[in-house]
């Protein structure tokens, strides 16, 4: 029973729609390309560098290269598109109301949307030696 289950997810369903087949070949190519940048991540920033040295300046000096910028921001967005993705089969798949999954759904859109605008305005809006965002945050989180 296993063997037939595992050759029935292995492609996407003969009448499935163009967005499911979409979704099917998205969730492979954005792991293969999440298990390099990943990787590489995770050298550059815990293995050739000392953690404890991970500093604001160390980061100021990387973003001072506009690739690295674009690198965490893909990243960023691979990353949290393949996760939801993932998500989004698992509502899909067990979530049997019409009007739970579009509750899920749209929770989850919300969520993505929401995490993808706080990483992108962070990565792009960083500027050493000045942090408007910083001080905008640390305004709204301690109003009295």
């Amino acid at each position: 029973m296993a063997a037939t289950r595992a050759s029935v997810y292995a492609k996407p369903a003969a009448g499935a729609t163009g967005f499911e087949t979409f979704s099917w070949y998205f969730f492979r190519i954005t792991g293969l390309l999440l298990i390099f940048l990943a990787i590489i991540h995770l050298v550059i920033m815990h293995v050739s560098n000392d953690v404890s040295e991970t500093s604001y300046q160390f980061v100021a000096n990387r973003y001072a290269n506009p690739f690295w910028r674009v690198y965490d921001l893909l990243l960023l967005t691979l990353a949290l598109l393949h996760g939801m993705n993932g998500l989004r089969v698992i509502v899909d798949d067990y979530v049997r109301g019409r009007g739970w999954r579009l509750a899920w759904m749209s929770f989850l859109g919300v969520v993505t949307a929401t995490f993808w605008l706080m990483g992108t305005l962070t990565i792009v809006s960083f500027h050493a030696g000045s942090a408007p965002l910083g001080t905008f945050f640390h305004t709204l989180l301690h109003l009295k």
